[in-house]
């Protein structure tokens, strides 16, 4: 157990402690991964079995690097260790026990699109108009509801509007259709097993006896159905170890319930606390701006992070004219940058609040020849021809999974349309059986026409073909074999356009994937591969094996670092995010937002804002974020583009005066400028005088409400109500108003 010698006194008194409620506050960059390995290493060291641990993580690839380490401390003793993502564990616990609820052990996993599909499906069915009512924002619907534990009955109880009392009947339908298709969402995998527990206390004692030692990463992020998940298994022997902090929780439109860990205590008042305030990460300039930030919070844990870093580079905020602009600066500072810091591009990363962002920031790689990774945009295994040729995997292994046969029945065309396929259904109601073997009857089907029984029955003598195959040959060999029948390579191939040929290298790669799962994997099934990848994030799909800048979302750069980091757009409405007005907490969680963007950064940080943006197709006057103001301090320095510099000079002529008038580094001309705010006072006196909450009059709106404001100075909008014209969005500089 010499290992333990490796970590600080607070984090090797943290991984010593086993028994009992253990919650560890692990600040950014302290080595919270760290503690939680050399803590599992530390417990089979001393004799616990790996199979009564349970770790579970956020991500795939946090479980992976995590098996890795505790695997070089310990050697095989691991072999049998229970780690993966709160979905992979209990998608794995349901395969043993899920016959206990009605479902075959070969059930397929539905992802989000699946779901909206089914959705879609049954609101035909039923007559409910899909433009009327969002067959996105019913599955969104159903899923805060899955998240919350409340039942479909329950739901109808509590529906306050149509759009509910619609949802209510689509929630019912869908979860027996789920039933039916032998299938499970997302959501069904963490409520089944709170299920199972509870009818089945055999199967409860089964799982706490083996799970002895629990451990939890990321618990800030837990919701509801996980937060009963854990205290169930933990019940009996309350050997609970959570890790998470409070200042990185950032997931609350998912579900995520902050209060899980700020009430840890509440909820096992004989809890052991650690807290970890030690950064390895970020330089003193770095994270004494983000702690600055943070403390802006009210409900938090309040730690003091420190770091015996350097203090580095000051952060540079910079100001650009317009969201174009801002991509060329970037692109300017990380070329600079490459050759200041000796870098390869893999060590940069852009990250934003919205994915819309990346297209500006794109174009701007794209002009200057740089490389760069794309993450959060269509994954791999989302793109139409990956799902497609999954479907018919998916139908070899679950022949009950009714969404896999309608997406590739007539795909490639077999001439059978949807007159033909609402033949097959109601043969399939008619006689109680399901939808496959409908189409495996189609020849009793007095409906169907001649061309398109034909198209059917050839479908059918292809998936038992290959349902008999399966059996046969190894699911390397048999997807390569099938996709080579159906014909889409050569019809891509055929096609020869970019995009084509984009989608048959797509394919190409998912069989790679299958083999290369295949050889790693060699007592695996069909289905445990699909499982596999119906579980696979976007962030898990991300590696920095390619010399290229990444750009991704704030909320996917959760638990990744680099050396420098840009965060882009620091605007309001943007960051924070909202529309009209933003309530306490929300304000709260887009401020751990930035503050989890800031700590991704290693030795330099950049924050950028612009003042024209375009938005839903026009453009938009945009204000300097509000946390730019709450950031200031020692070690942040702020600058003008070029361009917004000579743009200000002229706007204000000799009242503008920079901080630096001109800078030349290592024979670049400078692209930058420092000033301090300009003066507003030609401003009309209503900006001093409009508050939220008073009564205004438009010339052409009438009188209305002042329900908010943000920016200032010349970029100050006001977000007003009327009583005839609803809310409008104004910008007080020619709005016109009169205060009343």
């Amino acid at each position: 157990m010499t290992f333990l010698n490796e970590l600080n006194p607070a984090q090797r008194e943290a991984a010593k402690a086993l028994e009992g409620p253990v919650l560890i506050v692990a600040g950014a960059g302290s080595g919270k991964t760290r503690v939680l390995t050399y803590r599992i290493a530390h417990l089979l060291s001393i004799g616990v079995p790996a199979y009564n641990i349970l770790a579970l993580t956020f991500t795939n690839k946090a479980a992976n690097e995590m098996k890795e380490r505790i695997k070089k401390l310990v050697g095989e003793k691991s072999g049998s260790l229970w780690m993966g993502t709160f979905h992979s564990i209990f998608a794995r616990m349901l395969r043993v026990e899920c016959e206990r609820l009605g479902y075959t052990r070969n059930f397929t996993i539905y992802d989000d699109d699946d779901s909206v599909s089914l959705i879609k499906r049954i609101m035909n069915s039923l007559g409910i108009n899909v433009q009327q009512f969002n067959p996105n924002a019913v599955q969104s619907k159903i899923s805060a509801a899955k998240n919350q534990m409340v039942t479909p009955d329950e739901f109808g109880r509590r529906a306050s509007s149509l759009f509910e009392e619609k949802t209510t009947i689509l929630f019912k339908e869908y979860q027996q259709q789920l039933l039916q298709n032998n299938a499970m969402d997302f959501d069904d995998l963490l409520l089944k097993p709170i299920t199972l527990f509870k009818q089945n206390q055999e199967t409860l004692v089964k799982y706490q006896k083996r799970f002895r030692f629990i451990l939890v990463d990321e618990y800030q992020d837990t919701n509801h159905v996980q937060y009963v998940l854990l205290k169930t298994l933990a019940s009996s022997h309350k050997n609970i170890c959570v890790v998470g902090d409070d200042a990185q929780s950032i997931y609350a439109f998912r579900g995520a319930d902050i209060r899980n860990i700020l009430d840890f205590e509440r909820d096992y008042p004989e809890a052991k606390i650690f807290c970890l305030e030690q950064n390895y990460r970020s330089t003193k300039n770095i994270l004494g701006a983000a702690d600055r930030l943070i403390k802006f919070n009210q409900g938090q844990i309040h730690k003091t992070l420190w770091t015996e870093n350097e203090e580095g580079d000051p952060i540079h905020v910079i100001e650009c004219v317009d969201d174009r602009e801002e991509g060329s600066q970037i692109v300017s500072r990380i070329t600079n940058d490459c050759i200041r810091f000796k870098l390869d591009l893999k060590h940069f990363a852009v990250l934003y609040r919205t994915n819309f962002q990346s297209r500006s920031l794109e174009e701007a790689f794209r002009k200057n020849s740089i490389p760069y990774v794309l993450v959060s945009g269509v994954a791999f295994y989302q793109r139409k021809e990956v799902k497609d040729t999954l479907a018919y995997l998916r139908l070899l292994a679950n022949s009950q999974d009714s969404e896999s046969l309608l997406r590739i029945i007539n795909y490639p065309v077999r001439g059978i349309g949807d007159v033909a396929l609402g033949h097959v259904r109601e043969f399939a109601v008619q006689n109680n059986i399901s939808l496959l073997e409908s189409v495996h009857r189609s020849q009793e089907n007095p409906r169907l026409a001649p061309k398109a029984k034909q198209g059917v029955t050839q479908f059918s003598n292809f998936i038992k073909k290959y349902a008999q195959l399966k059996e046969q040959i190894s699911m390397s060999e048999l997807a390569r074999t099938m996709i080579d029948e159906i014909g889409i390579l050569k019809i891509f191939k055929d096609e020869a356009t970019q995009e084509s040929m984009g989608r048959w290298e797509n394919v190409q790669e998912l069989l790679s994937a299958i083999s290369e799962y295949a050889d790693e994997h060699p007592e695996a099934k069909l289905e445990d591969f699909l499982e596999e990848v119906a579980l696979v994030a976007d962030v898990d799909e991300w590696d920095d094996k390619h010399n290229a800048v990444t750009l991704m979302t704030l909320h996917s750069a959760k638990g990744l670092e680099f050396p420098v980091v840009f965060i882009a757009g620091l605007e309001e409405g943007l960051l924070p995010f909202y529309t009209s007005t933003i309530e306490q907490e929300e304000l709260e969680e887009e401020r751990r937002l930035l503050y989890v963007g800031a700590t991704r950064a290693m030795r330099k940080l950049y924050l950028s804002h612009a003042r024209t943006r375009y938005r839903f197709g026009e453009i938009s006057f945009q204000s300097p974020s509000q946390f730019l103001s709450e950031i200031r301090g020692e070690g942040v320095e702020e600058y003008h583009s070029f361009k917004r510099f000579t743009e200000r000079k002229r706007e204000y002529g000799a009242s503008f005066t920079p901080q630096v008038s001109y800078r030349k580094e290592k024979q670049q001309v400078p692209e930058f400028y420092s000033d301090e705010q300009p003066d507003y006072e030609h401003m009309s006196d209503i900006t001093k005088r409009l508050r939220v909450g008073g009564i205004v009059e438009h010339e052409t709106f009438g009188q209305g409400k002042v329900v908010g404001i943000s920016g200032s100075g010349e970029m100050m909008k006001a977000s007003v109500l009327f009583e005839a014209y609803g809310t409008k969005q104004l910008m007080v500089k020619f709005a016109k108003l009169n205060i009343l």
